[in-house]
């Protein structure tokens, strides 16, 4: 076994020192290790768990090449080697390892959750975020204003024009919550690099916490199948600094868009909230 097990942590060493950047994250996006304080540990749960998959893969497919060579039929040798109807050392061992691997993923993987499934006490900003066939609506509920999304709109290479991708403005190093309602069918609010998407299901609030730690643009899409022009669902998040957030805050004031959108534009309301929203609206 030591000669097995030694050149296998031998290839291992060898092949992360000679890791690029892109293969210590994970092959996961490019600015994403640091984008938010959860990221760093999103992307240590993904390249952990990526080393100890590969070093038992390496053990046992060592251990299934030495097997073939030490057990294969010699000149001269006919019929069936020696056979072994139990090993209890093996056998305890096949049983033992994989148990301890699946609980380790389960704990450290319940950890992590943990962490991004909480929600701030006091977040210094929060966002109203509607996914709308097939667009996005964010309200800034503690700054009382708000911006309207339409589809994106592509040219004939089928790429974004300037001017149709709906955009969310973050202040860098701010606790911020982002509540996520949809006014038609089930989207998902995914932003690429921040590691992490969440539902958004008709009738029913969800919620995202984070704190962007990075300035800079990141792409945003809905990760659910949600209609034709699913595709072209698409957004951007600008994580800036706090007087460039507070210049476009009082942007979308000087235009008229102080206040806040209200819930009841969604065409299903009628069948989540049932006669008494049809008796409002009536």
């Amino acid at each position: 076994m030591k000669w097995v097990a030694a050149p296998a942590v031998l290839s291992i060493g060898l092949l992360l020192a000679g890791c690029t950047p892109e293969q210590q994250r994970g092959f996961l996006p490019a600015g994403s290790t640091d984008a938010t304080n959860l990221t760093p540990g999103i992307t240590g749960l993904w390249v952990t768990s990526w080393i100890v998959l590969l070093a038992v893969g390496v053990i046992t497919w060592s251990l299934i090449l030495w097997a073939t060579i030490a057990y294969r039929r010699r000149k001269g040798q006919t019929g069936l080697p020696v056979q072994l109807r139990y090993n209890m050392p093996i056998e305890t061992f096949f049983t033992v390892v994989p148990v301890i691997l699946v609980l380790g993923f389960f704990a450290f993987t319940a950890q992590e959750q943990s962490k991004i499934e909480a929600r701030y006490d006091n977040p210094e900003n929060v966002v109203q975020v509607f996914g709308k066939r097939w667009a996005w609506d964010f309200n800034y509920v503690k700054d009382d204003a708000y911006f309207q999304g339409v589809q994106v709109q592509t040219d004939k290479a089928g790429e974004p024009k300037d001017g149709t991708m709906p955009v969310l403005y973050l202040p860098v190093n701010k606790k911020t919550e982002i509540q996520l309602e949809t006014r038609d069918v089930i989207h998902s609010f995914w932003v690429v690099e921040f590691l992490y998407k969440k539902d958004m299901i008709p009738g029913q609030v969800n919620y995202m916490s984070f704190t962007p730690t990075k300035t800079g643009t990141f792409m945003g899409k809905c990760a659910e199948l949600c209609g034709e022009y699913h595709s072209m669902m698409l957004f951007e998040v600008r994580v800036v600094e706090q007087d460039e957030y507070d210049a476009y805050i009082d942007s979308l004031k000087a235009a008229g868009n102080k206040g806040q959108v209200e819930g009841d534009l969604n065409p299903n309301q009628e069948y989540f909230f049932g006669d008494e929203a049809k008796a409002e609206n009536e």
